[in-house]
């Protein structure tokens, strides 16, 4: 048991150096100094619709805080894409995810990335995305898009350290609504749940 705790330490505190070395290289693509904490990775997986079939989508995974906490919820692995930006964190996904599908690219260019994949629905989107450091035209261009993807109903999860959502509902597009407030996150954290009637 001991032994078991000091490699997750450990493995925090790679995790954390990595972090901040990919965040002085890129600031603006990487999007925090910090990987999220383990209460707010549990708090976006929670909204994860376990009961519905077909893949689960991350966007901006990095070191895949949510990646293991959506697998220790139950999600099976070969039902995750990962969609990351940066090639490093790709390697280091593919290191700790065996079976699970990863694509080195931009997030952005979700709607794109799906077609090549030949994915026409998906079960739920999860995104530590840093939306904030985009314009809001940016924003509401990659929530629409992910909503698409979506089969009826289903959630797009995404976080912000605000008090507000990220992007505000698009009448007749999407409709947003506050998940969780995780107060033991640094700093506290709300999810916020996209999704299309």
């Amino acid at each position: 048991m001991r032994s078991s705790l000091t490699d997750v330490r450990k493995q925090t505190v790679l995790d954390e150096l990595i972090f901040l070395r990919e965040w002085i290289g890129n600031p603006l693509k990487t999007g925090a100094v910090s990987p999220s904490g383990r209460w707010l990775a549990r708090a976006m997986a929670s909204e994860v619709d376990l009961s519905t079939d077909g893949p689960v989508i991350e966007l901006g995974p990095g070191t895949g805080v949510f990646t293991k906490a959506m697998i220790d919820r139950g999600v099976a692995p070969e039902r995750l894409i990962l969609i990351e930006y940066n090639p490093d964190f790709c390697r280091l996904l593919a290191k700790r995810f065996p079976g699970v599908q990863i694509v080195n690219g931009d997030a952005y260019a979700l709607g794109g990335h799906l077609e090549a994949l030949g994915i026409s629905e998906v079960a739920s989107i999860v995104t530590g995305l840093p939306l904030l450091s985009r314009p809001m035209a940016r924003r509401i261009e990659l929530i629409d898009a992910g909503v698409k993807a979506l089969k009826p109903g289903k959630p797009l999860i995404q976080f912000t350290y605000g008090p507000q959502a990220p992007v505000p509902a698009q009448p007749g597009r999407f409709d947003v609504r506050r998940g969780r407030r995780v107060l033991f996150n640094l700093p506290p954290a709300t999810t916020w749940i996209y999704s299309r009637d």
